[in-house]
Parts: C-alpha cells; structure tokens; sequence
C-alpha cells in the first residue's frame, strides 16, 4: 500500500507509516494541481491538511485511491460528495486541536484586553506609553459565548476559572443541557446586551456568515471586545470596522479573515485591533496530536479496514455497506433536510422504519441520519462515529422503531425533529435499487430528489400562485430545473419542491416571501 502526503505534517506522523508493515509512504509538498492529478492514482492513501485541493478531477484520477485523511478538522477543500461516488473514505481528527483553539481565544482576549501586542510594539521603538495603555480587568466581566461545542465549552470553562460571568449562545443545544454545565443560557440578542467580551465557536454556514454585522454590533454594549478564532466571514470585517472607528466596539482580535490571507485590511490601521495568521490550531502538540490522529486511522484502514471517524462511511463491513448504502444516503438527506425546516434546539429525534429492509441491522442508518441532521450545526465535527455521542451530548432523546408493514411503499423512513417550537416530519423511500426519495413533508405528499439547491414554498393552491413565483425567479435570472408540487392531505395549501441551478440570493427570498399568495418559503442546499 502507497500513502502520498502532499502537505506538511509532524515528522512523528511520516515516521508511523514508514514503520508500518506494508505501506510506502512518499512526502511530495508543494504539488500543483496537474502534478497531483498526474501521480495520484500511484496511491491508495492521501494525507493532506488545508493546502492540497481534493477536487472531483483528482479523485477520478486516483483510481487506486482508498481513503483521504485530514489533518486536522477542516473539509472545506475536499470534495466529499464525489469522494462518496468514487468510494474513497475521507476521515479528519476533530478532537486533536480543539483545547490549542480555545487556549489561543483566551489568549487573544488577555492580550486584547491589557494592550499587550501594542505594549510591545512600542516599547521595542524606544516609547514608554504606560498612561496611553491602560486596560482592564476581566474578573467579573461578563463572557458571551456564541457556540457550545467543543472549543466554545473549553474556552466557557477557561474563562469560569479566569472569575468571569458567562452566558452562552447555541441554538442547536437545549438551555437545560447549558445549564446542566453550570453556565448562563441566552437568546442571541440577550447575549448581545449584557456581554462585555463576544467570542465566537460556531462553523461558517450560511446562517452564520457575517453574523456579527451592523445589526449585532448595534444590539451590544458599548466598549464591546470581539474575538474571532473559529472561521472567517462569520464577523462581516467592513461593519466591525465601523462598529470600532465610532468606538462602539472598543477593541477588536481576529485570527481568521474573510480571505485569507487577507492582504491589506482597513483594520490594520486601528491600534485597538489585534490579529494572528490563523494560528489556532498552531502548537507543537497540536500538530503532533494530528500527526498520529490521521496516521493512526489511514494505517489502521489500509492493514484492517478499521474506520474511525470518517464523515462519509459508517464503521460497517464492506458487505454491509454496499447493502445499506442507498438506506446510508436517504437517512443523511432526510436529516440534512429535517435540520434545515427545523426551528429551535432539537429535543427529541423519531425515526421510524416502516416494510421490507430484508432484514437489515438498521443502527448504521439511524447514525447517518443523525449524522446529517447535526451536520448543518457542527459541520465537520460530527461524524459516523460520533453522531450518536453528540446527539446524546446536545441532550437529544432518539428513539427508533422498526414495523413490518408499510401501507404505499416497499420501505419508508420516516424522521421526526421535535423542539420547543413544534415537531417537523420527513419520509422518504427508495425508488428502484438505489435513487432516494423524499416522499412527504409533514402533512404533504410530493416525490423530491433529496439533491443541490433548492426551496420549499408553502402557497396557497389557487390560480396564479406557481406563475408568480416562476415569473419571480425568471426576472432575476434563477433557472427552476425541477419542480414538483404536493397537496396538502386536507386542506387549502400546496407544498412546491424547486430546485434552480444556483443557490436563490436572499433577496430573491424576500420577494417571493412577500407574494399574496406565498405562505412560507424555505432555502435549503443538499
């Protein structure tokens, strides 16, 4: 077995796989696109980190390609839908640096706060600016933590030790469980108010992108501080700029950007910003923990088949999974759709199965279902491995039933989201051996292609509501290359599947929103 690392990684990683029985490991950095394409069907591993671009081109090339591991957490630069098709496992080590990040927030706040960088800077010029540099205190400050997974729970409990009051914000985890922790739940504009500090733990997703912008910053306190080390884009950079030159944000550290990197920057002329190079996730132990995370699981793959944390495969034999594998892919839509119509933190998840499953274990599918309703929150945390593990974290009661009988289909699943806000039902079916379905969404009947861009339109089943929202999406240049329309089992209402050739802008979103006879609409990307 050939591994090719293609991006720099801890000497104690390379040494692993040259240790290993059977496997040939090659360190090739720095490889243009051509050049990977040209020599990556050679290999049957591939260890990369941020640099190395996994695109659909390069899979198909790697013909003898079997797995791709990350070091570290991030998948954004690979192309996991197409690593799926191709049948290559992608794995990361999401747990390797997560205590590096939350350390490096602290730390940004400690320096922001005494006015270390710039204590620093002049000192080292020949000034003695002890008066113009005087900061604060941050006992008895008020933390507000805006996401409660692993690195925003770290840096809660950090900065519970440093005396601080903190409030937390995460509308994907129940109060009770926030509270079970010892910490203060908020409502994001809560948050806003009391907090003296804002740091931010959340994945860049499109409910998160530019979440702190004009209106955020205006919703604060004065003599705000911001930290920023979780993505960049989730602090729209223009507005905070703003917020801070009219002193309502007092300070500012960012260890991520918009664009990376981010070149010249009007912030960087502001004395009270702060910023590292993405540095996170940049410790000594860090890289070593990743090193021998993503070593670990490709040798363990490559010599057992043993898989451990891959975000596309379940730990099933191959067997299995070529049987399961079209049930794999239904429960993951159906989740990734269920958490897109879904509205508050999940209380309970209901997944039923109803018919002929030829008596297949169905665990593995109820855990890719899983995998696909959280994803959307956690993005590459959650895996096949840990899905359940989050679930349970999060305090989400799943329960599952299996019943012979299905009354209109050969099989049915049939997943049920319930918050404080309500319940939200999907099903969905297989169509043939292997084309998902989704077949009802709530009360309404439709047959749905669970795939790319779309929009869920509730609308009143009248003349004229189809052709005003077509006419809509013409005008501004969107293309509908499927529709499908369900009714409602009793009642007024019609339910319209779109999907466009590209994502509707929020604008568009609004106008459609805003027609007589519209009664909802909901922008979902699968």
């Amino acid at each position: 077995m050939k591994v090719l690392v293609s991006d720099n990684l801890g000497e104690i990683g390379i040494e692993m796989f040259r240790q290993s029985e059977g496997i040939e490991v090659d360190v090739k950095t720095g490889l243009s696109p051509e050049e990977l394409k040209s020599i990556i069907g050679e290999y049957n591993g591939l260890v990369i980190r941020s640099a190395t671009k996994v695109t659909e081109e390069i899979l198909e090339a790697g013909v003898n390609l079997k797995v791709v591991g990350r070091a570290g957490i991030g998948l954004d630069n690979v192309d996991i839908s197409a690593a799926t098709k191709q049948g290559v496992v992608v794995m990361n080590t999401p747990g390797g640096n997560v205590v590096t990040t939350a350390e490096h927030a602290v730390a940004m706040m400690l320096a922001l706060t005494r006015n270390i960088p710039r204590g620093t800077a002049t000192l080292k010029s020949g000034l003695w600016e002890k008066k113009k540099l005087q900061g604060r205190e941050i006992c008895g400050k008020t933390l507000g933590v805006i996401g409660f997974g692993k690195i925003g729970s770290i840096v809660a409990d950090r900065a519970k030790g440093l005396k601080m009051n903190v409030v937390v914000y995460d509308p994907f985890v129940t109060p009770e469980q926030i509270e079970k922790s010892d910490f203060k739940s908020a409502t994001l504009d809560q948050l806003y108010e009391v907090s003296d500090y804002i740091t931010v733990h959340v994945p860049k997703l499109k409910d998160t992108a530019g979440l702190l912008n004009k209106e955020a910053f205006d919703k604060m306190k004065d003599g705000v501080m911001i930290v920023n080390c979780a993505r960049g884009g989730i602090v729209n950079e223009a507005d905070l700029y703003d917020a801070m030159v009219s002193g309502k944000v007092a300070g500012a550290a960012l260890d991520v950007f918009e664009t990376e990197p981010p070149g010249e920057s009007p912030l960087f002329k502001l004395d009270n910003f702060i910023c590292t190079p993405h540095l996170g996730a940049s410790t000594k132990e860090a890289q070593t923990n990743v090193a021998v995370d993503v070593a670990r699981q490709i040798i363990d793959y490559l010599q057992t088949g043993t898989i451990v944390n891959a975000v596309n495969v379940p730990s099933v034999t191959g067997e299995l999974l070529e049987k399961l594998g079209p049930f794999l892919s239904l429960g993951d839509r159906l989740g990734a759709l269920l958490s897109q119509l879904s509205r508050g933190p999940l209380k309970e998840v209901i997944i039923e199965y109803r018919g002929d499953f030829k008596g297949l274990d169905l665990a593995p599918v109820s855990t890719a279902t899983l995998r696909g309703l959280l994803a959307p929150e956690v993005k590459e945390m959650v895996n096949f491995v840990n899905a359940r593990v989050m679930a349970k974290d999060r305090g989400i009661q799943v329960t599952e039933s299996t019943r012979a009988e299905s009354e209109d289909y050969l099989n049915l699943i049939t997943v049920a989201a319930v918050t404080a806000e309500g319940t939200t039902t999907v099903a969905g079916t297989i169509f043939g051996k292997k084309e998902a379905r989704v077949v009802k969404i709530n009360n309404f009947r439709l047959e749905m292609i669970p795939k790319g861009h779309a929009a869920i339109i509730h609308n009143q089943d009248r003349p004229g509501a189809i052709g005003s929202i077509g006419s809509t999406l013409g005008k501004n240049n969107i293309n509908i290359n499927r529709m499908q329309v369900g009714q409602e089992e009793e009642g007024e209402n019609n339910i319209i599947f779109l999907r466009t050739d590209t994502p509707i802008p929020d604008a568009v979103v609004e106008e459609i929103r805003a027609l007589p006879l519209v009664n909802t609409i909901v922008p979902v990307e699968l």
